[in-house]
């Protein structure tokens, strides 16, 4: 559905009779958007893309560590809504027992047995979500050993909305499918008297009751998801047996559970790993559904639970699910290209929406981060993970749910100020690239409320800048040189350099915020702050450096190295060094010009990389470069300031085809996703431009992937990228034309396009080294504002 506002917006409170009524309509726009051969974009959207790790060693580089799996991949391929509160997704990765993944990832494409599946949502990871269910046949055990099943990956299937697989331990099929605020889940189960459906907590625990027959619901003690920590799930059958089970009480923190406490018969239990199983006689092909909602009561959770899923209607839920996906995918249109290709695009494209989660619609309660329960005064939704898709798929979201964006911003404001700063992440502020970005694009909003918090978080020192004291007094963060080998992994260090660059890209957009808003002294003090990237450049080498305390620069020091925390942020040098999307013009005079920028560029991009530590997120590398971590991601587009756009074309083909779904399965991303933050990079990129500074207006051009695609944006008007004669060999830029009339800049603006525009680009197999290479054709900077 469209609400009355122009912006896409899931059918949320309304019950599945309304989501009937409106599936028609939704399948006959799916069927006006087909694609060659009647294929449509949900039909390319496969949610298992992103799951696998890579597996060619010249991208993975030196990752991963002994005993560790790739850092690679990451993403789920549970069934959920585009921003979904809820997602119901499977869980292969037993994260009680290990951290394999740095963050609680509960699928990895490679894993072989299944554990079980989860029907909650999680604010980062789905691995967050509980209770965890599990259908076994015989035997079973308590958690975190659970029975683990093994599955076929012949018959694991994944579609926006749906999830599918055979547990072949088990011969059981499950199938998974979700709507706003619920899951679904069906079982079928062969003949057997020891049917059984285990549904329990992790190990933090909480209290589960089984409520008559049909019923299992309770109340987590540690609830991280977006939608409460109470939670009912309600079987489809009578259960025949049931009891409860957790960790015997006391500090038995020995392997497993310990003494298990399994009370057979028992309604009610809590403690750590509180569970309960219900079990049930089937015959073969019987199935059993489960579906489940949560709340910030149980009320709440049940009401939920009815409005969304009244009654069993699996295929007639997942068929909604799909109408929705369908929806939304269909406004981005693209022809050309290899299969493949279109399959990455839009399977990237589906991952992209992953955040941030809507938590409550208007009207709706939910507990805010003080954990008080309120009703939502609008759409209200999860924090946006700045330092990852704060650089790239907010501007996704601007081009294409502004309605969105709007409640995402009150969202973000109301939790600044129930806080009383603007939320930021790891060591950067970067709200301000969310909310310029969108005034930029003429998005509406109170912007000068936003900017009061976004000021104090630049000029409060017990705000979230957690060194601002430093970095205002002298301009520049310092770093403390471990008393042990330096080389990575090293975890505790400020990564003052790189915290450096990242406060001073804030700055520069807080500075244009300021003068948006008429205040000059602001605008000042921000510009001036904004520079402060060169502090930390040594020129006597050319990189960005850390620095002691008394402002000596560390030495040693290998920009080849991927120091983590010390100096740079999950970095090397070489990949920090172009962490100033702001003023790429000020960063080339500050290494003396285009000739030895381009030359420094190369190298980046051919020197082999072969460090001595190793750095856990540098994967999908080419050269020094990393497209698996945030860091670098923009540099593959710096040439379009330095009169080389014809590079930026090449590398941009390259990195689209070597670094995603290059592995056996086709599944494989560089990197993990940090919820739509790698995933939004392709799909921009493939259309043929990236956003490289998020807070201003401007896309630089790459090289378009496909013949024609058609974006319709938020505001109804459509965008239009059509390369003629592209092809795998013909990644070059001719000539292009706007709306007619030609275009010889390597960018263009957002004023360009709000009203439409088609952009028309001949593509060719050598480089046209004239096409937006003249110094006066580069995109806008800090050092040469337009």
């Amino acid at each position: 559905m469209t609400d009355d506002r122009g912006g896409a917006r899931a059918p949320g409170r309304a019950g599945l009779g309304k989501r009937a009524a409106i599936l028609p309509l939704m399948l006959a726009a799916s069927a006006a958007t087909a694609q060659t051969g009647g294929i449509t974009p949900v039909d390319l959207a496969d949610p298992l893309v992103g799951t696998a790790p890579l597996d060619d060693p010249a991208v993975i580089g030196n990752a991963p560590p002994p005993g560790e799996p790739v850092y690679s991949g990451q993403t789920s391929p549970g069934a959920r809504l585009p921003h979904g509160s809820v997602e119901a997704a499977p869980v292969n990765n037993n994260i009680e027992l290990q951290y394999p993944n740095g963050v609680p990832v509960p699928y990895y494409y490679t894993n072989p047995t299944m554990i079980g599946f989860t029907g909650g949502g999680g604010p980062t990871y789905g691995g967050n979500a509980e209770p965890i269910v599990m259908p076994v046949v015989g035997d079973w055990s308590p958690p975190p050993a659970y029975s683990q099943s093994y599955y076929d990956k012949a018959r694991e299937k994944a579609a926006p909305g749906y999830y599918s697989v055979f547990l072949d331990s088990f011969r059981t099929r499950a199938e998974l499918t979700a709507t706003r605020w619920a899951s679904l889940m069906r079982f079928t189960f062969p003949e057997s008297r020891r049917a059984h459906v285990i549904v329990n907590f992790p190990r933090h625990g909480g209290t589960v009751e089984i409520v008559g027959d049909r019923m299992i619901r309770g109340r987590s003690n540690e609830s991280r998801g977006v939608d409460g920590a109470w939670f009912v799930a309600e079987f489809s059958k009578p259960f025949v047996k049931l009891g409860t089970f957790r960790k015997s009480p006391g500090d038995n923190e020995g392997w497993g559970i310990g003494n298990s406490d399994v009370q057979p018969g028992a309604c009610s239990l809590s403690g750590s790993y509180a569970g309960a199983y219900v079990d049930f006689a089937t015959a073969a092909g019987e199935q059993v559904l489960v579906k489940m909602a949560h709340g910030t009561s149980y009320e709440q959770a049940e009401q939920r639970l009815k409005a969304e899923i009244p009654g069993w209607d699996f295929d007639g839920v997942r068929a909604a699910a799909r109408g929705e996906w369908a929806q939304l995918l269909n406004r981005v249109r693209v022809t050309g290209g290899s299969e493949k290709q279109r399959k990455l695009f839009y399977s990237t494209l589906f991952q992209s929406f992953a955040s941030p989660r809507l938590i409550a619609a208007k009207g709706e309660k939910f507990a805010d981060t003080n954990g008080k329960v309120q009703v939502a005064a609008h759409d209200r939704y999860s924090p946006v993970p700045f330092w990852d898709t704060g650089r790239n798929q907010i501007v996704l979201l601007e081009l294409m749910e502004p309605e969105a964006v709007k409640n995402i911003m009150a969202s973000e404001l109301d939790m600044a100020r129930e806080k009383g700063y603007m939320n930021t992440s790891f060591h950067g502020d970067n709200a301000v690239f969310l909310y310029l970005g969108a005034w930029e694009r003429g998005i509406e909003f109170d912007y000068e409320a936003a900017y009061d918090y976004l000021r104090r978080n630049a000029t409060d020192p017990k705000g979230p800048r957690g060194y601002l004291a430093e970095y205002m007094k002298r301009g520049w963060i310092s770093d403390i040189v471990p008393d042990h080998n330096p080389s990575p992994p090293y975890a505790g260090g400020k990564a003052g350099a790189a915290t450096t660059l990242e406060y001073a890209w804030d700055d520069y957009a807080l500075a244009l915020f300021a003068k948006k808003l008429g205040k000059d002294a602001d605008y000042r003090m921000f510009l001036k702050r904004a520079g402060n990237y060169a502090n930390v450049f040594d020129k006597s080498i050319g990189f960005v450096r850390g620095r002691t305390d008394d402002g000596q620069w560390i030495a040693p020091f290998d920009p080849a190295e991927p120091y983590y925390n010390f100096m740079m942020k999950e970095a090397s040098g070489w990949s920090t060094l172009w962490l100033v999307p702001h003023d790429v013009q000020g960063l080339i005079e500050l290494m003396g010009g285009r000739d030895a920028f381009n030359a420094r560029l190369d190298q980046f991009f051919t020197r082999p990389y072969n460090p001595t530590g190793i750095c856990r997120d540098c994967t999908g590398v080419i050269g020094q470069y990393v497209q698996g971590n945030q860091p670098d991601q923009q540099a593959p587009y710096y040439y379009n300031w330095s009169g080389q756009p014809w590079k930026t074309q090449a590398l941009v083909r390259r990195i689209l085809a070597e670094t995603y779904g290059s592995d056996a399965s086709g599944y494989g991303y560089p990197g993990m996703d940090d919820q739509g933050a790698t995933s939004s990079w392709y799909a921009l990129s493939a259309l043929g431009f990236y956003p490289v500074d998020p807070s201003s207006q401007h896309y630089i051009i790459g090289s378009p992937l496909f013949d024609d695609a058609s974006l319709d944006m938020g505001n109804g008007k459509t965008l239009r990228i059509v390369a003629k004669n592209n092809s795998a060999a013909n990644v070059y830029i001719q000539s292009a034309t706007l709306n007619g009339r030609p275009w010889t800049r390597p960018w263009f603006s957002h004023d360009d396009i709000k009203d439409g525009a088609t952009f028309v680009f001949t593509m060719g197999p050598r480089p046209n080294k004239s096409w937006g290479a003249a110094p006066d054709a580069a995109p806008p900077s800090m050092s040469r504002r337009r």
